[in-house]
């Protein structure tokens, strides 16, 4: 029996699709009959039918989601010392953004159920005394998007820039809007395995604001107002690519279809371990897409070494706190973090991803309930 990975595989779009249903051989064709590689209309169509998804007036691709995240908090004016609340258990992505312009990440722990930032945290974090934070970086996290209506009225009474990090939530929708329509800016990354992935790298940053846009649009570029002459400080090399820009535009059309399979799967894991000594994710409705399946486990590394020996891979999402990373000791926490670290002691990622046969989702459930039906180790 062949081996069922735990995250969506890499050729599952570009190897299937050449001839497929999205004519991505013609597309690619197109894209290279412009002889345009780097930027140009392929991207500029991709940017703008993104952003009529999303429901935001901009979208300014560059090269990939990190990149994403430290350009948005450049053209929101965020400074070497400044302050930025985000949470500690989705990966160090945006970690990396702060230290990368000399901001100070400042983590905020997370909500029980959604393990998105917690809206009581981030109150207690900003009614705390000394500096105050200039931004917050609200994380999507697993495809759930985070509790934006209980967040969005704390982070502008306290007058904070709030940037939305999509990278796992493309298509989530809450009180009719999507992932991206909610923040000041909001950053998405289009690496192969997300719901909305490209052959490559790749990334976007959205806003409202005309003026953030362009500032995007000269940072991606050296921050150049127009060819070799710099502009503006801090800018770069990330922009997004042709190629990537026209698999992206081809694919936008099935997202939809595509996290509804998503959403399915882990609707049949929600149901299926519904009586199990563990914890499923919180919503199978609109506002989670199931980028990843991740359920909660004192017992996770059993588990995993049972599924693995069955032929079933698995993935930690994330095992390591950022507060917790040995690059950056003395990490600045807004009081303490008990539900970010038992979730990383506890996350573990089953598989989850469109194209997923029946038969494998199948497979997972036996495997889990199986695990679970044996007796507990003594004491």
């Amino acid at each position: 029996m062949p081996s069922l990975p735990s995250v969506s595989p890499i050729a599952l779009f570009s190897a299937a699709a050449v001839n497929g249903p999205l004519g991505l051989g013609a597309v690619l064709q197109q894209a290279l009959d412009t002889h345009w590689y780097v930027l140009g209309p392929q991207v500029q169509g991709f940017e703008e039918a993104f952003a009529a998804y999303v429901g935001v007036p901009h979208a300014v691709g560059v090269a990939n989601g990190t990149d994403a995240l430290e350009l948005a908090l450049r053209a929101a004016g965020v400074q070497r010392g400044d302050r930025v609340l985000t949470v500690a258990n989705a990966g160090f992505y945006s970690s990396t953004a702060l230290h990368a312009i000399g901001a100070v990440p400042v983590y905020v722990d997370v909500d029980e159920a959604s393990l998105t930032l917690s809206p009581a945290a981030l109150a207690q974090a900003l009614a705390a005394p000394g500096p105050k934070p200039v931004a917050v970086v609200v994380t999507h996290l697993y495809g759930q998007l985070a509790d934006m209506p209980a967040l969005l009225p704390l982070c502008r009474a306290a007058g904070l820039v709030v940037i939305e990090d999509c990278a796992q939530a493309h298509g989530a929708e809450q009180a009719g809007r999507q992932a991206g329509a909610w923040g000041d800016l909001a950053c998405f990354s289009f690496y192969p395995t997300k719901n909305l992935g490209a052959l490559g790298d790749g990334g976007a940053v959205l806003t409202a604001s005309p003026d953030r846009a362009e500032r995007l649009r000269a940072l991606r570029q050296y921050g150049w107002s127009h060819k070799y002459t710099v502009a503006v400080p801090g800018g770069g090399n990330s922009r997004l690519d042709a190629l990537q820009a026209a698999v992206l535009h081809a694919k936008l059309p099935h997202l939809a279809a595509h996290n509804a399979a998503r959403r399915a799967t882990a609707a049949r894991y929600n149901a299926a371990f519904a009586g199990l000594p563990l914890r499923c994710p919180p919503s199978v409705g609109a506002d989670f897409v199931a980028h990843l399946y991740v359920l909660r486990t004192a017992r996770r590394e059993a588990l995993r070494g049972f599924l693995q020996a069955r032929g079933i891979a698995t993935e930690v999402h994330y095992p390591l706190a950022d507060h917790q990373q040995p690059a950056y000791p003395g990490a600045c926490l807004a009081g303490g973090l008990p539900v970010t670290e038992a979730a990383c002691a506890t996350a573990l990622t089953l598989p989850c991803y469109p194209g997923l046969p029946a038969a494998d989702v199948e497979r997972v459930v036996v495997a889990v309930q199986d695990f679970f039906a044996q007796e507990p180790p003594a004491c």
